[in-house]
């Protein structure tokens, strides 16, 4: 009972032991958790985890994004010894503290992310030891100033910067003292009561503002003005988010700072009319090359009639996307606005619920070479009427998307593009085109067409000849036989297609891509038939591992063919056979007997035979043969002989012994039996009248045998009805396979009942090793028992006789 109970106790031991073990590596040392999310790289993602406290990371990490965890403290020793971090992502957090010397030794820090979380106090020391930092975020935390001493003092490297938030009240021309010029700065200063006018003055050059001013728009101008006034430069890109222009005086913060600007982007701002009128007026004649807007709401009814004669000659590109009109049916019609439209080279109407542009103001685009009106709602005949029908328009354009529209008509696109004798590109991707035409006309310049996402189930020789990249990519499409002699990108993507398109047709196609078809594999002359294909797309098909394709494919992957496999490896899976579905083919490795079975199985027979052949020499070698036959014959015989004991037992009867000795003997010395061991032994012998001895009866195979009777159950039924077993060896007796096999026999059952009733008659001189090895009792019993040897002298033998019916006789009825 103690013992049992000392095994509980050391069970008990070791899972307390192996638990503290666990802990440590859980939580550390000071119970601090660890992430090992760690790459090869030594970037470690411990991002949403639900950390509470800072994890213990490998002292070799080079960038630790914490973001999105509840982390709300940063306690000195928590980035004790991470000297080696660049970047340290902690948004997200609910972070509310961090201690004075928390990122002392990030000495090789560059980038930095406090947003998003809870800091109302900055505090300068922070910053003090990150020299190298240049990409700094503080936004959306709930302080109200930067704070004082300035936080960017000595971060001479600082080339990004993000502050404030919903809470920041004011900047102080003291607050950015250190930062002498940034690549990008972005301050949301929504809610904005006071700036000291100069404070961004001294940043120069800056590359990209983005502000976001929504109130100092609305309540205080002046102060919106100064920013502007600060920021402003012809080589920055300036924008503004947030806006809600609803009057004049909402838009006279540009007025002083308008000339500066080229580059100009608007972010989820309204209009008004008013405001928009007086904006153009504010437009008219400056140097704006570049005006942007991205989620815009018109809150009137576009009467701009007033601003007719904005000159915007200077504005290179115009970009609307995302555009709401809040009443559109009171408002007026885009043919109208020519005035704004008619100068840009570059003109974008995206997603704007537009569904008519006139003939009118397409033809006053004389210096048009890109016009973008996708995902609106174009129509064949509004498209009809845009381009004019057969009258020319648009002759500079060069490229033209007309994607996500409702249009069905292929061939009413094709004549409508023929007379744009300058097109080189065309998006009419995401229609609703269902057939091609089989024969149309295009513009001979035409080198890049997309039809992708339509709804194609063949293509024709509509499609021209002169195309350099063509994208039919999530058709219908079973099959693409087409002549194409200069096409150099082929995008096939999410069609139906079993199988490579041939080669041939496309001499110079150098980017095939056909992911997410049903192919079922690919092979090398698949390949081979394209002369320059270069870049191969294949993956989310329906491969069949087969162990060519596999083999193919290995080969392909590791970069050893001439044609790169350009998507990521894991996108090759088995799709068949069953028992691979799912794995990645350049983790399968199938087995020869799998790849190679008939080649296997030949080997495999031919090496079996090969063994076999060398087991059987071996076996003969070792007279394995004869040791199997002989105790089988044995096995045999004696369950003959027990079946006779058997039946002598049921019948009360003793065993009846005929015969005085069985005599083993080769038939080449029969003659020496019968000429003289027989007369001797079954005759009296009367060479001693004195004491005349009684004869002996012999047992003959050629004699005595039952005829008839299978030879094993013969020389069983000798052995057993004989007092002796006379051995008559001799070189014949040896090599003789007859007497071999009866002597063999026979001395299976002699030793088995005893060697003491075997006799062994030498005619010639024969030592043991001249028996067979496979006679092991035997050669043991010519190295145990004395044997007698027939004497070639005549006065001799009368001895040898004497002593044979001795031992026949036995000790009991030797010869006085």
């Amino acid at each position: 009972m103690s013992l049992q109970r000392m095994r509980h106790l050391g069970v008990l031991a070791l899972f307390l032991f192996l638990s503290l073990i666990w802990g440590q590596t859980a939580n550390g040392d000071d119970g601090r958790p660890t992430c090992r999310r760690c790459d090869l790289h030594h970037a470690c993602n411990c991002s949403y985890s639900g950390f509470t406290r800072v994890p213990m990371v490998t002292d070799q990490a080079l960038s630790l994004d914490l973001s999105f965890n509840n982390i709300t403290m940063v306690t000195q020793d928590d980035l004790m010894g991470h000297s080696r971090l660049t970047l340290l992502d902690l948004h997200a957090n609910g972070l509310a503290e961090i201690h004075p010397s928390a990122f002392d030794s990030l000495w090789s820090l560059e980038e930095l992310d406090l947003s998003d979380n809870q800091l109302t106090v900055l505090n300068p020391k922070w910053f003090n030891k990150l020299e190298l930092l240049q990409h700094l975020n503080l936004l959306n935390n709930p302080y109200s100033f930067l704070g004082s001493p300035s936080l960017f003092l000595g971060l001479s490297e600082l080339r990004r910067l993000m502050f404030g938030g919903p809470d920041l009240k004011e900047l102080r021309r003291e607050d950015l003292s250190g930062v002498t010029h940034l690549e990008e700065l972005t301050v949301n200063a929504n809610n904005l009561d006071r700036y000291d006018s100069g404070t961004f003055g001294d940043i120069w050059p800056l590359g990209r503002v983005t502000l976001s001013l929504h109130g100092p728009f609305l309540t205080n101008p002046a102060l919106a003005a100064a920013v502007l006034n600060d920021v402003c430069y012809p080589e920055t890109w300036l924008t503004l988010s947030d806006l809600h222009l609803a009057h004049y005086v909402s838009v006279q913060p540009f007025k002083d700072s308008i000339n500066m600007i080229r580059y100009l982007s608007l972010r989820n701002v309204s209009l008004s009319d008013e405001a928009c009128v007086s904006m153009l007026a504010l437009l008219d004649g400056v140097p704006l090359s570049s005006l942007s807007i991205v989620g815009l709401t018109l809150t009137g009814e576009g009467r701009w009639v007033t601003a007719n004669r904005t000159d915007l000659r200077s504005m290179d590109e115009f970009f609307a996307s995302d555009v709401t009109i809040l009443d559109i049916l009171k408002f007026a019609m885009v043919s109208e606005l020519q005035y704004l439209l008619q100068y840009q080279k570059k003109l974008s109407i995206i997603n704007a619920k537009l569904f008519l542009l006139s003939c009118y103001l397409t033809k006053m685009m004389v210096n048009t070479l890109y016009l973008d009106v996708s995902d609106n709602l174009l129509t064949d005949l509004t498209l009809t009427y845009m381009l004019c029908d057969s009258e020319e328009t648009l002759q500079e354009l060069r490229v033209l998307n007309i994607s996500g529209n409702l249009l069905k008509s292929l061939s009413t696109l094709s004549r409508l593009v023929t007379k744009l004798t300058k097109l080189t590109q065309l998006d009419v991707s995401r229609t609703s085109y269902n057939s091609m035409p089989s024969s149309c006309s295009w513009p001979s310049t035409l080198r890049y067409l997309n039809i992708s996402r339509a709804k194609l189930t063949i293509v024709t020789p509509c499609l021209p000849k002169s195309l350099e990249v063509l994208d039919l990519s999530y058709n219908d499409l079973k099959e693409f036989v087409l002549t194409m002699p200069i096409l150099r990108e082929l995008h096939l993507s999410g069609n139906k297609f079993l199988r490579l398109p041939a080669g041939g047709p496309y001499p110079n196609l150098q980017t095939l891509t056909i992911q997410s078809n049903t192919l079922n594999a690919f092979s090398l002359s698949d390949l081979q038939s394209y002369r320059r294909l270069e870049n191969l797309e294949a993956g989310h098909n329906k491969f069949v591992c087969s162990c060519e394709f596999i083999t193919f494919l290995h080969s392909q992957l590791t970069g050893s063919g001439d044609v790169k496999i350009t998507d990521k490896h894991q996108t090759y899976v088995c799709d068949s056979p069953l028992y691979l579905q799912g794995e990645a083919v350049s983790q399968v490795n199938l087995s020869i007997i799998q790849c190679q079975p008939v080649l296997f199985v030949s080997v495999s027979c031919g090496v079996a035979l090969l063994l076999g052949i060398l087991v059987a020499g071996l076996l003969w070698r070792c007279h394995a043969f004869w040791f199997l036959k002989m105790t089988w014959a044995w096995l045999k015989a004696k369950r003959s002989s027990q079946r006779r004991r058997r039946q002598r037992n049921t019948e009360g009867t003793d065993p009846l012994l005929s015969f005085d000795a069985f005599v083993s003997y080769s038939e080449q010395d029969a003659s020496w039996v019968e000429n003289f061991l027989v007369p001797e032994m079954e005759e009296p012998s009367d060479s001693d009248s004195e004491n005349p001895t009684s004869p002996l009866t012999l047992c003959l195979h050629k004699r005595d045998f039952l005829p008839g009777h299978w030879i094993m159950d013969n020389i069983m039924s000798a052995i057993e009805r004989s007092r002796r077993t006379v051995f008559v060896l001799s070189e014949n007796f040896v090599q003789s396979d007859w007497c071999r096999y009866e002597l063999d026999f026979s001395h299976f059952w002699l030793f088995e009942a005893g060697g003491d009733t075997a006799i062994l008659i030498l005619l010639e001189p024969l030592s043991k090793d001249d028996v067979p090895k496979r006679f092991c009792k035997l050669r043991k019993l010519m190295s145990s028992t004395t044997y007698l040897e027939w004497p070639q002298e005549e006065e001799r033998r009368p001895e040898f006789w004497r002593s044979l019916r001795n031992a026949l006789r036995g000790d009991n009825e030797q010869e006085n």
